[in-house]
Parts: C-alpha cells; structure tokens; sequence
C-alpha cells in the first residue's frame, strides 16, 4: 500500500521518528483526558447529570482551541519547539494530575473546569508547534508526505486513547480520577520523549528584527480583520458559502451530541456500564464514519464538484437523521452516529477544498484561523441551545425535527446555488 511504503520512508529519519513519538503519545493522551472529562460529567453517579453540565465540558474542551489558536503562531515563532514540547506537556501532566485530585476531592464545579481548562489551552500550542516542526525533521522532498501522514497518525492516536479510557473504565476502573493519571502519564512520556532532541533542532530561527510582542499581536488581529474582508468580496462567495454551510452543519452535529450523551445517560439505559458501553459504541462508529468519508469524498467530490457534495451530504443528513432519530432506541442511533460522522466529515473536507480555491494563497493561514473559530464555537453554541430544549432524558422530537430543518436548509440552498 502507498500510504505504508510512505511510513516506512519517513520512519527511517530519526527525528522524524522523534517527533511523530512526541506527537502520538501527546494526542493519545488527549483523547484519554477528553474522554476521561466526559464520562466524569456526564456518568458519575454521584453527579446529576444535565445538558447545561454538557455544554460547560465542551466549552473547555473546544473554546481554548479558538481563543488561542490565532494567537498561537505569535509565540510559537519566539519560543524554542523542543522545549514547547518538553514544558507544554509537563504542565499538561502536572494540571492533569491536579484534575484527577479535583475528582475525588469534594470541590466547586468551577475549580474543576479551571484546571481542565488550563489542560487544554496549551493544546493549541503543542499540536501547533507539531506541525511548524516538521519542516526541520523532514527534507523538502518528503514533506508534502510528512504532512499528509503525521497528523493523521495523530487523529488515530487520539482515537486510540479515546477507546483506551473506555475499555480502562469499562474493565474495571471504577475511578474517572484513575482514567485522567493514566492521561497524565502519557502526557509526561510525550515531555520525556521531547528530550531526546536537541533543544535547537526544531528551531526557530533566531531573527535579528523580531518584532515586540505587542505589535506581534496587534499585526495579527490586524491580519485576521484583513482575511475576513478578503473573504467578503464577490470572487470569494462559494468559500463563504461553503463556510456557513459547514457551521451550520457543525452546530447540527454539536446539538445531535448532546443529545446522545443524554440519551446514553438516562434516556437508553438505566445501568452507567451500559451506558458507557453504547457511547463508546457510537463514537467508534462516528469515529469509522470520519474515516469513510476520507475514503468516499475525493471521489464523490470530484465527480459532483465540492459545493454538490456538500448538498447531498446534507441532504442525506437531513433524511437519514430524522428517520433514524425518532425511534429513540439503540439500534438506530448507532447506524445515525455512523452516517453524521460520514456526511459531517464529508462536508468538511469539500469545505476545505472550496476554501482553499477560492481564497488567495497569501490569505489562506488566516481564512483557515476563521474557520477553525467558527467551527468551534458552532459546536459549543449548538450545546448551549441543546440545554433548552432538551428533557433530562434527552428524548426530544423538537430538537431532531429542528436538526433536519436545518440539514434541508443547507442543502436546498447549495444545490439552489450550483443550479444557478
């Protein structure tokens, strides 16, 4: 296979290999904390589990990822990479350990949701610095593959720990806290890994005429503001298109989550295991639906045109959603976790392809930093409006008929657009 011939190429490089063991053990322990923090929120049996509970976890999950992320490139071009990695995921570890002591101890919500947030505000700096290293691991010849590949394998590590902390609660760890050290430890073994590279490796370059922090700042807000009105103008409406229809189908996706979290708390299931056991369930399948449409889309895409898939991506969503949904039982609710995550993915990665023909290159970096903004914070707006309208069992006909409108509104107006 292409992809396997490409692994074993770059693995020769040794610090390739360094730095993808930095960035697998990184992203597998983000996958065992995230999924650590929300079974802690949603299946603890002390905890009264509500849809406003939900939402708080998402927002420290995703919101860091938005605020920060614009910012990132600033300090990450003035810090050393090695040691981003090295005291990033140290801190990580330590904040981590200190959630896992905020479980167990009788504290305020809010002290919790301090700490988790403080995990993964650094995120943003970490996988950032992940990919602006690799140019200086990898010759120019093989960097396009290294791209292709790394963060791949990183996707797959994160899901990788995401099963890990379920099958380690599943088997026997009554304790959330247990789950998060386990975290914690990978995240210690991603610094230690770090260390294995020489501190001025990675880089940056030192530069002589480095701008103050401040303007460095003020330049990119400034930068942003001036992608948006590139965004704006008439050559560049399917990308903007493209965007709103991507964060209105994200937002679906978001209040469909909540939904289902509900669902397998109190809705599906009266035992927390088997609840555990069917949100595992779904994610892997939404998870195999991710996967699918990376398989499915450049076909689809190049046969429809992206704008075409993303319409019948929509479309399908709206109709399989809503037949799907409303039974309310478990059976259907796995094949719609399958299909979201196909059409989802699918949609995103037609977005992406718009965005990236439609907008100029010298725009591209701060068109995508708007991006990752409002997919983001569609997700965690969704669960702020799930929290209205769902009952405590998460049994709600309103917000599945609301989701399929919203899924039939996008496509009908992308495919009314590809017509004209």
């Amino acid at each position: 296979m292409p992809v396997v011939r490409d692994l074993r190429v770059l693995l020769r490089l040794r610090n390739f290999r360094r730095l993808l063991a930095v960035r697998l053990l990184s992203q597998g322990a983000d996958g065992v904390y995230q999924v650590a923090l929300a079974t802690y929120v949603v299946f603890s049996p002390e905890k009264q589990t509500s849809a406003a509970a939900i939402a708080s976890a998402m927002a420290v999950l995703l919101l860091p990822y938005s605020l920060v992320g614009p910012f990132a490139g600033v300090l990450l071009d003035r810090w050393r990479r090695r040691q981003i990695f090295l005291y990033g995921n140290l801190v990580r570890a330590v904040m981590a350990a200190a959630t896992a002591v905020l479980m167990v101890a009788a504290v305020p919500d809010w002290l919790f949701y301090v700490s988790a947030l403080c995990v993964t505000a650094v995120n943003r700096f970490v996988l950032s610095g992940l990919s602006a290293a690799l140019p200086r691991v990898v010759d120019a010849e093989r960097l396009v593959m290294a791209n292709s590949l790394s963060p791949t394998a990183g996707s797959l590590a994160a899901f990788a720990g995401g099963g890990l902390a379920f099958l380690v609660r599943l088997l026997g760890a009554d304790s959330d806290a247990a789950v998060v050290l386990l975290g914690a430890a990978l995240y210690l073994c991603s610094a230690l890994t770090s260390l294995l590279m020489a501190p001025e490796l990675l880089g940056p370059d030192r530069s002589p005429a480095r701008p103050r922090l401040g303007a460095a700042l003020t330049g990119t807000a400034r930068g942003l503001m001036a992608g948006i009105r590139h965004l704006a103008a008439p050559p560049r409406r399917e990308a903007v298109r493209a965007l709103a229809s991507m964060t209105l189908m994200r937002f679906c996706y978001g209040a469909l989550t909540v939904m289902v979290l509900m669902l397998c708390r109190y809705g599906l299931t009266s035992n927390t295991k088997d609840g555990l056991r069917l949100l595992g369930m779904a994610l892997g399948l939404s998870g195999a639906g991710f996967f699918a449409a990376a398989v499915v889309t450049p076909w689809a895409a190049g046969r429809l045109g992206p704008a075409r898939w993303i319409a019948v991506c929509a479309g399908f969503a709206a109709v399989l959603e809503l037949a799907l949904g409303l039974p309310f039982t478990a059976g259907p609710l796995l094949v719609a976790a399958f299909i979201l995550g196909l059409t989802t993915q699918g949609a995103k990665i037609a977005t992406d392809t718009v965005v990236q023909s439609a907008v100029d290159d010298g725009f591209r970096g701060r068109i995508f930093s708007v991006y990752d903004v409002l997919f983001n914070v569609a997700f965690v707006g969704a669960a702020g409006v799930a929290t209205l309208i769902l009952p405590p069992d998460g049994r709600s006909a309103v917000l599945v008929v609301t989701v399929a409108v919203i899924y039939a509104g996008v496509a009908t107006i992308m495919a009314g657009f590809e017509r004209r």
